[in-house]
């Protein structure tokens, strides 16, 4: 391998693989592709409804809990992160989630301009591989891509208990949305996920597989496994010229012509740039690190997803409990392996919803994901008999955290402290998630399947014993961002609006640190976007042109707002 290369890429995740794939499509430029973790040639990676397996691995995660929690009774949560080619996108439950068009609105108006919902959705669309247009009226199809990299399919409700989500939430009055990532984000939906063939498709699977195939890939594309990397190196005019990484027992340094790119994610970015000697000096100076410039909000704002499970008993023995036998995951396994069939081929997480709490709210503020199953996300606690669940949290916490040192060894895992619950609206907004959340799955739509309450529980309806339900049993739903924020100056942000860090020469973070503002729902979509869109930017290509077709607001709000023009168009299951 080269010791002096034109790129290089500090992380092989959701972003990383990206910006490989986009800059070597770029030019001929040599391209150098740093990933601490190995291979993602796993049956556990590659079939989705393993997903468990990987998430808890030492293997593909980097085994990471926060600090305790101080407002949730000072747990310690787990926060797991791709260690593996395709990082995250690796290791997650597989759900596509683009956000809603408010969420970029709201970036523009923190600092990001340029980053408006209609400028991101062509490169949403220029990533994407949409392969159930048949299922969308025609109308739809303007907002999903057909020839990107990334497939992605649409859940097939196999269980009976999806389809029971979708009419109960239309009898509580939520109404159903034909596509969540197309014109509108709000109502019961069926959920695309990064899967196809009944294969995970992960940015590994997907952009960086294709980028091998690349006639230049041989040549300009080098791709180094099990690579720690722990410091990016300065000279004395503050330009990055190149890192220093262990392999094995052995440290090497590299160097980089043009920039060095830091895509390690919400988590690693930060910690490697403090690490580095980039950060809020009086950390820096804590921990004996010399200080190459002072940059205070590395590593802070720090947001997350917090969720819990509501979950019920089956009157109907249909459920997932009923696979969770060594006997029935060996039979699921094998008939994935040989036909890439049955339960083997799904997340389980086919539908889910977008709603809003109350009227006075512009936008969904309450996320849920459905289980035909009762259990935890990463696969523990399963309910002995049948039981299924809605995964509910709010969207928009305004409780921030941070990422910093605790040693000066970069091998030494950082301070994660999210701050959970810490900001006194939080309490009422999942309180009102729960209450929302039993109202839906009291419809008459549940009737046949529905049974007692397991979690909270029956007994469980003050607002004490939700707090205590909500401190004792949430967990993260793993969508950790906005450490190394997007904006115009270096007093409120890490970077600029291409994504350079205010300050440095030649040097950027590319991923989900980056954003002002945490978006509604799953984040691998949204990272992809960032990561696509940055690339025509190194390259110097000019940004696509926006996309202005409106999108769906409620009809309270249309008047304060002139850009929405709703089609008022109603849907069926």
């Amino acid at each position: 391998m080269q010791n002096i290369v034109d790129y290089i890429i500090v992380g092989a995740g959701s972003a990383g693989c990206v910006l490989a794939y986009r800059l070597l499509e770029g030019g001929k430029k040599n391209i150098l592709l740093l990933e601490a973790g190995g291979s993602d040639n796993s049956i556990y990676i590659k079939m989705p409804t393993a997903l468990s397996i990987p998430m808890n691995s030492p293997k593909y995660d980097w085994g990471y809990y926060t600090e305790p929690e101080p407002y949730m009774n000072n747990r310690r949560l787990h926060c797991p992160r791709g260690r593996v080619l395709g990082g995250s996108s690796s290791i997650n439950g597989m759900a596509y989630v683009r956000g809603h068009p408010m969420d970029y609105e709201t970036w523009v108006k923190e600092g990001a301009e340029g980053w408006s919902y209609s400028e991101n959705l062509p490169y949403f669309k220029r990533a994407e591989k949409y392969h159930d247009r048949g299922s969308l009226l025609s109308k739809h199809w303007y907002w999903r891509g057909k020839n990107g990299p990334l497939h992605v399919t649409r859940g097939k409700l196999y269980n009976p208990l999806h389809r029971a989500l979708l009419k109960a939430g239309e009898e509580a009055g939520y109404g159903y949305t034909e596509d969540m990532n197309g014109y509108k984000q709000e109502g019961m939906a069926v959920m695309d996920r990064t899967t196809y063939a009944g294969i995970r498709m992960s940015t590994a699977q997907t952009y960086l597989r294709k980028a091998k195939k690349n006639p230049s890939a041989k040549k300009n594309l080098s791709i180094l496994t099990h690579c720690h990397v722990t410091k990016i190196l300065f000279d004395e005019n503050k330009r990055a010229y190149g890192v220093v990484y262990t392999r094995g027992n052995q440290e090497h340094v590299v160097r980089a012509k043009h920039e060095i790119i830091i895509a390690s994610g919400a988590i690693n970015s930060p910690y490697l740039l403090q690490l580095s000697g980039v950060g809020d000096p009086t950390i820096l100076h804590k921990h004996n690190i010399k200080i190459i410039h002072s940059l205070r909000h590395v590593g802070r704002n720090l947001m997350d997803h917090l969720e819990t499970y509501i979950q019920y008993r089956c009157k109907k023995p249909i459920s997932l409990n009923r696979h969770l036998s060594f006997f029935s995951k060996a039979l699921i396994g094998i008939k994935w392996f040989l036909f890439k069939s049955g339960l083997g081929i799904t997340n389980h997480f086919e539908c889910g919803a977008f709603i809003r709490s109350r009227r006075a709210i512009q936008w969904p503020d309450i996320q849920y994901h459905f289980l035909p199953a009762a259990m935890r996300y990463d696969g523990k606690s399963a309910l002995r008999g049948d039981g299924f669940q809605l995964h509910t949290g709010p969207m928009r916490s305004k409780s921030r955290g941070r990422v910093g040192l605790q040693y000066k060894n970069g091998h030494i895992h950082p301070h994660i402290l999210f701050n959970y619950m810490s900001h006194e609206e939080d309490f009422l907004d999942f309180r009102r998630a729960i209450q929302l959340s039993r109202e839906i799955i009291n419809q008459k739509a549940f009737d046949e399947f529905r049974a007692e309450e397991i979690s909270p529980g029956i007994h469980c309806h003050n607002d004490a014993d939700l707090d205590n339900f909500i401190k004792d049993k949430s967990e993260s739903a793993y969508h950790p961002c906005g450490t190394c924020r997007m904006g115009q100056s270096a007093s409120n942000s890490v970077v600029d609006t291409q994504c350079r860090i205010h300050g440095l020469k030649n040097i950027r973070v590319i991923d989900a640190s980056v954003m002002p503002h945490i978006t509604n729902g799953n984040l691998n979509a949204p990272t992809i976007m960032i990561a696509e869109k940055v690339a025509d930017m190194i390259l110097g290509h000019p940004p696509l042109e926006p996309m202005t077709e409106p999108w769906y607001i409620p009809p309270q709000w249309q008047t304060q707002q002139r850009i929405y023009q709703p089609h008022n168009i109603s849907y069926n299951i």
